[in-house]
């Protein structure tokens, strides 16, 4: 039996394309999600369909980057299929793990899905770096009101936890705000 699974990124990008191209391949069941492919966590349909996946099912996909964007994802979750006795399939790429051929090509695309999203965060941090060189980038402009706000609190002595409840901030925030008054107290003295 031949299953379908689809992804997307974003809530804003369609999975209808992707169903169209499944179904035509022949799948009983498509499921789809909208969650980043560069982690397993918080894919419940892959996870369910992996779960229910038998011996002699293929899984099917239209590219691998559908499946996994890291090659130790994908490894694991070929490996995975393969105990299973599951086979991959690929609409649009060459690649049916059933033949020796078709297990070499998964893991030559894994590699290159891998190689791309390292040069995509690559990109991204030479941006920032460059915007913050510039001037462009700055972070958010401090609130000083509600940094006020956790000091008088933190004067009566309300717990980190509290005060971040109080103020509608995390608790993380309340430490930084506390830790820079330190460095500040500390720089002047």
């Amino acid at each position: 039996m031949k299953y379908g699974y689809a992804r997307v990124s974003s809530e804003e990008q369609s999975l209808d394309i992707q169903y169209d191209a499944l179904k035509k391949a022949g799948c009983e069941l498509v499921r789809g999600e909208k969650v980043s492919g560069t982690s397993r966590e918080g894919r419940q349909e892959l996870a369910n369909l992996l779960q229910f996946l038998r011996k002699g099912d293929a899984l099917v996909i239209t590219r691998i980057d559908r499946l996994a964007r890291s090659l130790g994802d994908l490894s694991d979750i070929v490996q995975e299929l393969e105990t299973k006795g599951v086979s991959l399939i690929a609409t649009e790429q060459p690649i049916d793990t059933s033949s020796a051929m078709g297990r070499m090509f998964v893991s030559l695309l894994g590699v290159f899905a891998q190689f791309e999203t390292e040069l995509r965060k690559e990109r991204q941090l030479e941006g920032i770096a460059k915007a913050k060189a510039d001037g462009v980038y700055k972070g958010r402009k401090a609130n000083w009101d509600r940094i006020e706000q956790v000091f008088n609190l933190k004067r009566e002595g309300i717990s980190n936890t509290e005060i971040g409840k109080r103020l509608g901030i995390s608790r993380s925030y309340v430490w930084k705000v506390l830790r820079r008054q330190g460095e500040l107290f500390s720089a002047v003295a």
